[in-house]
């Protein structure tokens, strides 16, 4: 065991010649080569041995050795690059496959047929609707005269102005107005239009061509002259439905002067409402006479009526028919007074002024140059009359 001091150094005699001679390695006097099994071996004589790990004097493995600095300190020198290694080769491995992509094209072909689908669909019932519809147009003017109830009018905005419309460019195509004036009704079997006044409306918004009155004196329809000639035999009808349950309303008149020379319409006869047909007579209605026809027991307000008045200049009597049935019968022997003025709609000139404003609508206003039998009567509600009138308005 040595100290730690340095032992004297003893020059050694030179190698002798021969036996292994010269300094090769592992001959006396040096050291052999470590490794070599010689006494040159390391820990071999003159030589200290390497320390034992852990002998004394020196640190243990895996402590720090307090009697060494370290020579390259990091914060004097600094480190050398790390050299990268270089990138290893992946293992082979299972091949990878792609997972599998949608047929687009197929998608794009199912969602175009579907939407064509859906569009024949919407197609198919539109037309389904629009034949349920036209059916049923179809079914209700077919019924509509056949002695069943009929239907109400719809309402009407009161102070609404009658429709108005460019000569060139009519309101809507409308077989009862004249062409280009929506205003104006149409005289299809004659020359007589009839002009509406402010308030009276026939139009989009009414049915069958009907047109409506809303009890006011702006509210009436007039001609541009006379339709009847009350000095000869006539019949004058007119389909109409009365809103007012009481008081005095004509349909239908002629005359514009003092007076009237006819009226067709509703009025209170011994207490009650009823249908009638009234005619002037006298000295230019100066002293008026009146000839008049009532129908008893009938239902006046809020119910559709066919009226039709006929008037025999040789038999000197007038009649009353409602929906073709006959309601009375008197005679006008002094005849009847041919009022000057127009044919009048939703008004009557009593006393040199207006009165018996309608309430309610008509159509189907019709008047005959003779005065038509019962039987023909009876077919006028239906619209097939035997006898061409001469003048006629709103015949559906």
């Amino acid at each position: 065991m040595t100290d730690g001091t340095d032992r004297p150094n003893s020059p050694q005699p030179g190698p002798a010649q021969g036996n292994g001679g010269g300094s090769g390695s592992g001959g006396y006097g040096y050291p052999q080569a470590p490794g070599a099994g010689g006494p040159g071996a390391a820990g071999g004589y003159g030589y200290p041995q390497a320390p034992a790990a852990g002998g004394y004097g020196f640190p243990q493995p895996g402590q720090p050795n307090p009697y060494q600095q370290d020579p390259h300190p990091q914060d004097a020198y600094p480190q050398e690059p790390h050299q990268q290694e270089p990138a290893q080769e992946p293992l082979p491995g299972p091949a990878f496959t792609p997972a599998p992509q949608p047929d687009w094209q197929a998608m794009a072909d199912r969602s175009d047929a579907g939407r064509r689908t859906k569009r024949r669909m919407i197609v198919i019932g539109a037309a389904v609707a629009a034949c349920a519809v036209a059916a049923a147009t179809t079914l209700w003017f077919m019924n509509d005269d056949s002695g069943g109830a009929d239907p109400k009018p719809g309402p009407v905005a009161e102070g609404s102005q009658s429709p108005s419309a460019s000569p060139s460019e009519p309101a809507w195509d409308d077989p009862h107005t004249v062409p280009g004036q929506p205003n104006l009704l149409r005289d299809r079997t004659g020359s007589t239009n009839i002009a509406l006044g402010p308030q009276a409306e026939q139009g989009p918004g009414t049915k069958r061509g009907e047109i409506r009155f809303k009890d006011n004196p702006n509210s009436y329809a007039q001609g541009a002259g006379q339709a009847v000639d009350t000095t000869k035999s006539f019949t004058v009808s007119a389909r109409v439905f009365s809103s007012a349950k009481s008081g005095s309303r004509i349909a239908v008149s002629q005359g514009d002067g003092v007076s009237y020379s006819f009226e067709l319409g509703h009025e209170a006869v011994n207490g009650k409402n009823s249908w009638i047909f009234r005619v002037q007579s006298g000295n230019d209605g100066a002293e008026a006479t009146t000839s008049q026809v009532a129908s008893d027991g009938l239902k006046t307000a809020s119910a559709w009526a066919m009226l039709t008045g006929t008037y025999d200049a040789t038999a000197k009597t007038m009649k009353l028919y409602v929906d073709g049935k006959q309601a009375g019968e008197v005679p006008v022997a002094a005849g009847i007074w041919a009022a000057p003025g127009p044919i009048q709609l939703g008004r009557a000139r009593h006393h040199d002024i207006w009165a018996g404003q309608w309430a309610g609508a008509m159509d189907n206003v019709r008047v005959w140059d003779s005065a038509l039998t019962a039987a023909q009567v009876a077919t006028v509600k239906g619209g097939k009359s035997e006898v061409k009138p001469t003048h006629s308005w709103l015949i559906s």
